[in-house]
């Protein structure tokens, strides 16, 4: 507990102010720091004798509750969304203003493409898709690790930008969704996800087609060169 005027118990202090570095005697202290519109404020009280200050103890508390906060700065984590190309517009915008919640509070962010049944022919439109995320949220983050490709997953991570930078554009379509809500929905990036959850998600997937993309997710120069080449089809089976 910091003391402060008469509750100083010491009959003599050391007082520092200004270029002021001298021994005296307390009640001579507290009137010193009167006279000059202060307070005398012990900021070493188990220095023989106690180091004190004259200073306004209205700010000084303000300046040590700052410094509290400062150290008690947000532990920042990785968060995550999910996507799939055959999203509508409606539930695109709240993945994007989920992420940029996340981002606004100060956390990386993940984000997930999964390919299920036919869509593994479409990579193309994933990485659209992923091109067009990283659009959205140029205001919000920047790309860490760019779109790349493994298995039936492209994903890529984000980390935000300083917030005096940052400007939300998708805040409108959590207008209706209750923090409680939020909040449930809200996961930390599990590390252990099993790899190959999604290795028997339609058997009927063309081995050779999924053998292509596990030997093309090797070489991300590989990745590109079929992006810019393979022709846009329409999604043949979407959910």
């Amino acid at each position: 507990m910091t003391r402060v005027n008469h509750r100083i118990r010491a009959r003599e202090v050391r007082v520092v102010h200004g270029e002021k570095n001298v021994v005296m005697d307390t009640r001579e202290a507290i009137k010193l720091a009167k006279n000059a519109g202060m307070d005398l404020v012990e900021i070493a009280g188990n220095a023989t004798p106690p180091v004190c200050r004259i200073i306004e103890y209205g700010k000084y508390k303000y300046e040590l509750s700052k410094k509290k906060k400062a150290s008690e700065t947000h532990k920042q984590k990785t968060k995550e969304i999910q996507l799939r190309i055959a999203i509508d517009e409606h539930d695109y915008g709240i993945k994007l203003a989920r992420a940029e919640r996340f981002l606004g509070q100060g956390d990386k962010l993940h984000v997930q493409l999964r390919f299920r049944g036919r869509e593994n022919a479409h990579r193309n439109l994933g990485f659209d898709m992923m091109k067009k995320v990283c659009e959205d949220l140029g205001t919000m983050g920047k790309v860490d690790v760019r779109p790349n490709l493994k298995g039936r997953r492209i994903s890529m991570t984000l980390s935000p930008l300083p917030k005096p930078q940052q400007e939300r554009k998708f805040g409108r379509h959590l207008e209706h969704i209750s923090e409680e809500a939020l909040e449930a929905d809200e996961g930390d990036v599990d590390e252990h996800v099993d790899e190959h959850v999604d290795e028997h998600v339609d058997e009927h997937v063309d081995e050779t087609g999924a053998k292509q993309v596990e030997e093309t997710s090797n070489n991300p120069q590989e990745i590109v060169s079929a992006e810019a080449t393979e022709k846009k089809d329409p999604v043949a089976d979407s959910e």
